[in-house]
């Protein structure tokens, strides 16, 4: 590896953290991208890299929520659990996809996202949800349905998913957006392991650019968190640039992926 590898690896992660310390979920979209176009991996290797970086990156930001009780865990090892298998399964069905039409799905995953970044997010009013022997009857087919369907996108995607995870939890339990946020973690992290076994497997990540990206993405989301504090009445305006700029570059890559096929 080059020490310009290596720096570009740091500043993507350093870009990647800084926007999910600014605005929250959905920052980590850009990871794949950044792997592949900036420092200039082959997508199944981005791909598997971009997996082990952001779920390193969801355990760490895990730990203040726990701290802070904000994790509902019954609900969220069930809802991670159902969306292992969903990822496993979408991990091989996406190494067996070619590389630029994988790209190219992923550009147009990157609009969609862009366009739920765009609405504002709202949560249940279940402060007091549990899963229980008496309300799994209710809650357990929507936690494992959902669950396992978000899973396998982020598999295939090699993506966190935490735009997808947080509303699953919050339609499946409504329980409110602080809760859907500290326990979408518990599913993000246990996708990219998930994701990131099986295409270390494969020989498809590249360890060290994944640790200099979760280096960068962690003095990042530190300056963001800091940034966000002084730009707080400006959170809205912040999280609809970033939404069109996800939406340029999911135009870019889905263009570039297609290009290529052709």
């Amino acid at each position: 590896m080059t020490a310009t590898i290596a720096i570009l690896s740091v500043l993507s992660g350093t870009l990647v953290g800084l926007s999910l310390g600014l605005i929250g979920g959905g920052g980590s979209i850009l990871a794949v991208p950044l792997m592949a176009y900036v420092v200039g991996l082959p997508p199944h290797l981005a791909i598997g890299t971009s997996a082990v970086a952001v779920g390193a990156s969801a355990l760490i930001n895990l730990g203040g929520h726990a701290r802070a009780r904000t994790v509902k865990w019954p609900c969220a090892i069930v809802f991670a659990v159902a969306g292992m298998a969903g990822a496993a399964l979408g991990a091989q069905v996406g190494k067996r996809v070619d590389g630029q039409a994988l790209l190219a799905a992923f550009g147009v995953l990157m609009m969609v996202v862009a366009g739920l970044m765009y609405r504002p997010r709202r949560g249940g009013h279940d402060r007091d949800v549990r899963l229980t022997r008496a309300s799994a009857p209710r809650l357990l087919p929507a936690l494992l349905g959902t669950g396992f369907a978000v899973g396998t996108l982020s598999g295939f995607f090699g993506i966190g998913g935490g735009f997808l995870i947080v509303p699953g939890l919050i339609s499946a339990t409504a329980m409110p957006l602080l809760n859907a946020i500290g326990s979408s973690l518990v599913s993000v992290s246990a996708f990219g392991a998930t994701t990131a076994v099986s295409y270390a497997a494969s020989g498809l990540v590249a360890w060290r650019i994944a640790g200099l990206f979760i280096l960068g993405g962690a003095a990042g989301g530190y300056v963001g968190v800091r940034t966000a504090k002084a730009l707080a009445e400006r959170k809205r305006l912040l999280a609809i640039v970033f939404s069109a700029i996800v939406a340029l570059v999911g135009i870019y890559v889905t263009a570039r992926g297609l290009w290529r096929l052709l």
